[in-house]
């Protein structure tokens, strides 16, 4: 019986390779695994499988009866709605402890670093695996996206070190500037809705008794959304409504200024104010410094909720 490998309900890059990464390395390990995703690539993603020559994992959204693994994320409001009737052999994350539960012992490679793919590096290494070029590269893209090229907060040693090492492998002399290429591509806003714009990296976070949506889009120049902050708005409310949400927020995070435009739609903003020290005008505030949803945002506002 053949075991899948998925990341979490709206996929990013790590989630993406990180199926990919993992699902390879079981295989030559002698596990049958099958890399899936529960939704559509982003821009930035479908650009770094095209420049490794890698097709996307297949979209599978139902996991009941079956053996799977999970990557980058153990939390029950990011999962499939019948992870219950899953058996989860294992999860490889870098994100706090979830609210999943399991019948039997479980593999667990957890650990604060900035990228699910820099612990899958780790264990690649643990087990003597070679890693191929190609998929070294894609690995190597998905640590500098969720590191923001090493500025965010959550970059480790361990981080930058995996990189380099992935780098090498697929031969990337300058990994800095393809990190940035890639950014480009992650910039470009203008051919998706407003709707697909606050869904293109959206996690759901259980906080007590309420449902908080976040968001998070990094751009080179926050200029880009000057003319559709309302219609991101529009598309905040709707999502709110149709989750039946506390909150929704969006990170509107510039890489180059290295802080975030936090829009907020909550049933209690004070609640939001008081997480960050802020007083929101027009329900939004610059939150200067803050690059990571995990590390600057879901902790303070766990607090409050």
């Amino acid at each position: 019986m053949a075991t899948y490998i998925f990341g979490h309900t709206t996929p990013d890059t790590d989630s993406i390779v990180g199926a990919i990464s993992l699902s390879y390395l079981k295989n030559k390990l002698g596990e049958e695994c099958i890399p899936t995703r529960q939704g559509e690539p982003n821009p930035e993603t479908q650009w770094i499988l095209n420049k490794f020559g890698f097709e996307a994992p297949e979209l599978k959204t139902s996991y009941a009866g079956e053996n799977v693994y999970l990557i980058d994320f153990m939390e029950s409001s990011q999962s499939p709605d019948d992870i219950a009737e899953a058996t989860i052999l294992g999860i490889v994350d870098h994100h706090k402890l979830g609210d999943l539960k399991t019948d039997a012992p479980l593999e667990m490679w957890v650990r604060p670093v900035g990228c699910s793919n820099t612990i899958v590096k780790q264990m690649f290494d643990y087990y003597d695996v070679e890693i191929p070029k190609d998929l070294a590269g894609m690995m190597m893209c998905a640590i500098l996206s969720d590191t923001v090229i090493f500025k965010s907060p959550t970059c480790t040693k361990e981080d930058t070190k995996a990189c380099k090492e992935l780098a090498e492998i697929a031969g990337v002399e300058d990994y800095k500037a393809l990190g940035m290429e890639m950014f480009i591509v992650k910039s470009d806003v203008l051919n998706a809705t407003p709707r697909e714009l606050v869904l293109r990296d959206f996690k759901d976070f259980n906080m007590g008794d309420s449902k908080i949506g976040v968001g998070q889009l990094e751009v080179v120049d926050l200029s880009v959304f000057d003319t559709m902050k309302e219609d991101l708005f529009a598309a905040m409310k709707e999502l709110k409504e149709e989750g039946g949400r506390h909150s929704v927020l969006l990170l509107l995070t510039d890489i180059m200024q290295e802080g975030s435009q936090l829009l907020v739609l909550s049933d209690e903003a004070d609640k939001i104010e008081n997480a960050f020290d802020v007083k929101l005008e027009d329900n939004q505030v610059w939150l200067k410094g803050v690059m990571s949803r995990k590390k600057q945002i879901i902790p303070f506002l766990e607090k409050q909720f």
